[in-house]
Parts: structure tokens; C-alpha cells; sequence
């Protein structure tokens, strides 16, 4: 560009920001974030930082913290322009990490990023969160908003969350309760949740399946978008009238890279893959792209979503609280006595 060529002044518009952006999300998000107040908000969306006190009800309340995000799941929500749902993955990424803990989620916040803010696009993303709030009964009391051009192809966004709850110290649950002889009990996913979506793409463009394929019944981009089972409402209402010794999220490392975590030195879990029934999508993936079963308990959830371990005195009563809060539970195994090789044996 020659000299003459040159504006006489630059302004942040020239840059590709849309300057009222900002305002146009703050609007969109507070009659969402309204929808999720609950006891301990004390200030609405737009300040330079959000204000929570924790429930009086607590008499020695830890603060337990989560982040995450939503991994390439977001490559299929743009491919197939659907944003109504990505919102509820964010939150429930953050609040199933938070509970396993035993801690009750009190308030969350999200960061979304974008090339150039597309306001309905926005507004469809917004909604998924606040509705996942509402699922987790925790405030949404801020986040951040970021356009950046030149960060992403048109159309794109990414997104994180952050969630923090409360627990009383007394009841914080890390595994120390786990020991030989306890029952492991599965609480069903509602598919791969936010996790393996780089394999899940992978299989797709590599064997050029079409997203309407029919997969046991339903249309592939169905059963992909399907949005993360939140576990919050069932398990806090479980440890109300169960002593639950440990809780697994299942996310990125399957039941093997994720029980481990729970289980203490000197015992080993032994988990039934017959005791429960794969979703189709992992059946359909695992035969089309021949992927090894081991990969597949690697990568996937495989149709577990959560797993709670509970002394076997429990275990009959624990299922039938579960049932009727409307999770689909069943018996997966055992924790047995013993060093091993490896920690957590599927047979």
C-alpha cells in the first residue's frame, strides 16, 4: 500500500470488530442467567466480577473448582449448524468433574470466542448453557465474550466454562472409603458425551459417511450431537441417604483411565462388560473402522457416564434411588483385593 493510499485515521471497526458486540451478548445472556439465580447471588451480569456467597447452610464449606471445554465436538456443530446443545456439554464437562467430589455446583462461568459475533449463533449457544445450568441448579453469574478476527474461519467459535461448588469438609469424598469388596455401579451415558470427537470425525471423513446415516434408528448427527448426560441433581440427592465411597467421571481415558484415579493402593477394579448394553454409536464406530476394543474403552465412555463405588450393603438401595431420579444404574463390578498390573480390568 503506497503512502497515499493510506487512511488519514484508523478506528476498531477497521479492524473487523463490531464494537457493540458486547452489548448485543450482554443483552442476550441476562434473561438466560436470570433463569439460573439461585441462594447466594449477589450481583447480575456486567460488572468486572461476579459476586457469590456461599449458602449459609454450610458450616465448614471447601471450595471445589472445574474447568473445561468441548474438545472437536464443536467441528460438528458447525458442520451441521446446530448450537442449541453445545452449551449443555460445557456445563456439564465442568459440573460432573465438581460432583465426583461430592460437592454441590453453586455457580458457573463461560468464555466464548469468535471471529466475528453472530448474534442468533450466540443466542443458541447461551441457551444450551443456561439450560445445563438449570439441570445443575447452578447460577450462571458471568463469563466472557471475545471477537477476534482473524482467529477463526468464518462461522467458528470456541468455548470454555468454569464451575465452582461446596462441599462440607467432612463429607468431601476422595477414595479414601474405597476398599475390597465394594460394588461399582454404572450410571448409563447418553452417548460419547464431549469426548473421542476426534476419532468420531476421523471414521466419518475417512469412510465418507453421510451425517442422516441411520445409526440403531437414529440419523448419525443425532446420536453424535447428543448432548452430556449432567449427573448433579441424582447423586446429591443419593448422598443424602447413601455413604458413597468414590465417584468416577467417564471422559477422555474411558472406565480405565478414569477409575483408576479413585482407587487406592493395594486393591484393583474388575469391571463386567456384560453387564451392560453399548450405545449403537460405539457398536457402529468399532465395526466400520475396525477400531480395537481396548481403543475403544480408551477413548470412550462406551455407554457408562459416571461410575459410583458403594459398600455392597448399599448397593440395592443406591439403584433404586438412582431409578427414580431417573438415571439408568446397574451393577458393572467390583473392587478387589490385591495389587495389579493394571488397575482396572475389563473382562
Amino acid at each position: 500500500m503506497s503512502q497515499s493510499d493510506k487512511p488519514d485515521s484508523l478506528s476498531y471497526r477497521d479492524a473487523g470488530v463490531d464494537i457493540d458486540a458486547g452489548d448485543a451478548f450482554i443483552d442476550i445472556i441476562k434473561p438466560i442467567a436470570k433463569r439460573t439465580q439461585r441462594e447466594g447471588c449477589l450481583s447480575g451480569l456486567g460488572g468486572f466480577g461476579a459476586l457469590f456467597q456461599v449458602p449459609q447452610n454450610y458450616k465448614e464449606p471447601i471450595l471445589v473448582s472445574g474447568t473445561d471445554g468441548v474438545g472437536t465436538k464443536l467441528k460438528l456443530a458447525f458442520d451441521l449448524n446446530k448450537h442449541d446443545t453445545i452449551g449443555i456439554d460445557l456445563v456439564a464437562m465442568c459440573v460432573n468433574d465438581v460432583i465426583v467430589q461430592g460437592a454441590e455446583p453453586l455457580f458457573f462461568l463461560d468464555y466464548f470466542a469468535t471471529g466475528k459475533l453472530t448474534p442468533e449463533v450466540a443466542a443458541q449457544v447461551v441457551e444450551g448453557i443456561g439450560e445445563g445450568c438449570i439441570q445443575a441448579n447452578a447460577a450462571l453469574i458471568g463469563g466472557e465474550t471475545a471477537e477476534m478476527p482473524g482467529m477463526f474461519n468464518s462461522g467458528e467459535y470456541d468455548l470454555a466454562g468454569f464451575c465452582v461448588g461446596a462441599v462440607e469438609k467432612s463429607k468431601i469424598i476422595d477414595g479414601t472409603k474405597v476398599k475390597a469388596g465394594d460394588t461399582l455401579i454404572g450410571l448409563a451415558s447418553t452417548g460419547a458425551h464431549s469426548n473421542g470427537y476426534s476419532l468420531i470425525r476421523k471414521v466419518i471423513d475417512t469412510y465418507n459417511v453421510p451425517l442422516d446415516t441411520l445409526i440403531g434408528g437414529k440419523p448419525l448427527s443425532e446420536a453424535v450431537m447428543a448432548p452430556t448426560k449432567i449427573y448433579v441433581r441424582s447423586i446429591l440427592s443419593l448422598l443424602k441417604q447413601v455413604d458413597l465411597h468414590a465417584l468416577a467421571h467417564i471422559t477422555g481415558g474411558g472406565i480405565p483411565g478414569n477409575l483408576n484415579r479413585v482407587l487406592p493402593d493395594g486393591c484393583h477394579a474388575v469391571v463386567d462388560e456384560s453387564s451392560w448394553q453399548w450405545p449403537a454409536l460405539f457398536s457402529w464406530m468399532m465395526e466400520t473402522a475396525n477400531i480395537k476394543r481396548s481403543e475403544m474403552y480408551r477413548t470412550f465412555n462406551c455407554g457408562v457416564g459416571m461410575i459410583l463405588v458403594v459398600d455392597q450393603a448399599d448397593v440395592e438401595r443406591s439403584i433404586n434411588l438412582l431409578s427414580e431420579a431417573g438415571e439408568t444404574a446397574f451393577v458393572i463390578g467390583e473392587i478387589k483385593d490385591g495389587e495389579s498390573e493394571q488397575q482396572v480390568h475389563i473382562v
